[in-house]
């Protein structure tokens, strides 16, 4: 390993392991760690991890996504096509009020698609639905398999990251190793590493990009407002006969290799497990039998794990304000003094892509990386700076 890495990315979650690659590919030295041995271990692994447009009336978020959905689409094919299948999604309305907006979408669905009547639905096993949307390029990706073969293709350490100081032009990593000799992946299941000693490491790298997802305790990031929504998935044993994946209320995935996936971001309650009162996938699996038949369905897995988001649930991308330093020297910014903004040094974000994680998360990477290595300056519609000052005047 490099005595210092040009950038380590903390968090191997869907963005993570995308940052890490786009780097690697612009030929950074990178590392990718994670206080868990495995990719996906929170809301990425809990994902349905649908790739698919956003259908609406054209607003900015929905033009944003669907530029992250074609670019998601072809990157999957292009470095990762085992794990994603491409089934066709289609979008259905959840009553009659929602199918007459279709109608008024339609002049906005730049993606490729067609419509789908309700008898077709029906002869292909989908019920109660009215006439729909078919992408037929979009798909579901395998969540912890897509992250666990793109976390392959870097250096990983798997350490709990306790602090981090910037010296002398260099961040200075302090965390507790887990002792995993080489690439966790190789680890997992060695019973010589089955309860491996923790030991205290130090790590060097010129940039941080922090992809912590709903968690962070590293540094002052409230203006971004990151806030987290609990998403639950259930993998069902089925012999249905269901070769497209759709989306209603909820997402039931085409049957893949025997598996059937029910899947919803749904759950804001602080205290989830109480919400559920231990049964997560219970309204799924209703929702799900108004949609399929789900007669022959056998839970095999049970996934949970928090998702998040923003506050106007664009993602956030690029530098990190050094919001201390922002507050002491200007403390009239609180009255609405606009001055330039001061970020910390060589510090970055990939966060906030929410329940479309892995739609958002290859193309956030690819621009992330720009921003890094070739000093392209970042999109404004995901720069956290835009949050900033309207934070302040709310303090």
């Amino acid at each position: 390993m490099p005595k210092t890495y040009d950038t380590i990315i903390i968090g191997a979650g869907i963005a993570g392991c995308c940052a890490a690659f786009a780097l690697q590919e612009k030929g950074q030295k990178v590392l990718l760690v994670d206080r868990s041995s495995v990719p996906a271990s929170g809301g990425s692994g809990a994902a349905g991890a649908f790739v698919s447009p956003k259908i609406g009336k054209g607003s900015p978020l929905q033009t944003l996504t669907n530029e992250a959905y074609e670019y998601a689409k072809d990157f999957y094919l292009k470095h990762f096509p085992k794990y994603f299948h491409q089934t066709g999604v289609i979008r259905i309305p959840k009553d009659a009020e929602d199918a007459e907006k279709f109608k008024r979408y339609e002049p906005f669905n730049a993606s490729r698609y067609r419509w789908v009547s309700k008898e077709e639905l029906e002869a292909i096993g989908i019920q109660n639905a009215d006439k729909s949307f078919l992408f037929e390029e979009a798909g579901v990706c395998d969540a912890p398999a897509m992250c666990r073969a793109i976390w392959k293709q870097v250096p990983f350490m798997q350490v709990d990251v306790e602090h981090l100081e910037f010296n002398e032009n260099v961040w200075h990593i302090k965390a507790r190793s887990h002792a995993l000799r080489g690439n966790a992946y190789d680890n997992i299941n060695s019973k010589e590493n089955s309860t491996p000693q923790k030991v205290s490491v130090c790590i060097k790298a010129k940039n941080i990009v922090l992809a912590t997802g709903y968690q962070n305790t590293l540094f002052d990031m409230r203006y971004m407002g990151v806030r987290g929504t609990w998403g639950s998935r259930g993998d069902y044993y089925s012999k249905l006969d269901l070769d497209v994946s759709m989306h209603k209320s909820i997402s039931v995935s085409a049957n893949i290799d025997g598996i059937i996936k029910l899947g919803a971001t749904h759950n804001k309650a602080k205290d989830p497990c109480m919400a559920c009162d231990g049964k997560p996938l219970k309204s799924l699996e209703e929702q799900g039998s108004q949609m399929v038949d789900t007669s022959d369905f056998l839970l095999k897995e049970t996934f949970c794990g928090m998702r998040s988001g923003s506050r106007d649930y664009f993602p956030l991308v690029g530098r990190v304000i050094d919001t201390q330093y922002m507050l002491e020297t200007y403390p009239a910014i609180l009255r609405g003094l606009k001055p330039e903004l001061k970020h910390r040094d060589s510090l970055y974000i990939l966060n906030g892509v929410g329940g479309r994680g892995f739609v958002f998360a290859p193309l956030m990477a690819e621009w992330l990386s720009r921003l890094i290595v070739d000093g392209i300056e970042m999109d404004k519609r995901v720069d956290p700076d835009r949050l900033f000052l309207k934070w302040c005047r709310k303090l």
